[in-house]
């Protein structure tokens, strides 16, 4: 269990989590690069709103991560799809060769 201390736009608070203490931290400082990047490409002021728009960055690049796994494990899928009709017309084509050698 780890402990982390946030002192993040204008607010601080200590929180536990069942992550390390090192995780947290890197956690953290992902957060406030994605802050920074977004105080630096908006004229936002307002630190509510520039956390929220973070939480939507950070929600988009998570949901496209998971659309990504999703699409691999379909084709992961298909492929065993594909795999199975590929047994099935062998075992088919090792029952002719077995019927012409009988």
């Amino acid at each position: 269990m780890g402990t982390l201390k946030i002192d993040a736009l204008g607010t601080n608070f200590t929180i536990q989590a069942k992550e390390d203490d090192e995780y947290l931290e890197n956690l953290l400082s992902y957060y406030k690069q994605m802050v920074k990047q977004i105080e630096n490409s908006t004229s936002l002021k307002d630190t509510l709103k520039t956390s929220i728009l973070a939480g939507i960055v950070l929600c988009d690049e998570l949901y496209k991560e998971k659309c990504k796994t999703q699409n691999s494990n379909e084709n992961y899928n298909l492929n065993k799809l594909e795999l199975s009709e590929v047994e099935r017309l062998t075992m088919k084509m090792i029952d002719n060769i077995d019927k012409v050698l009988d």
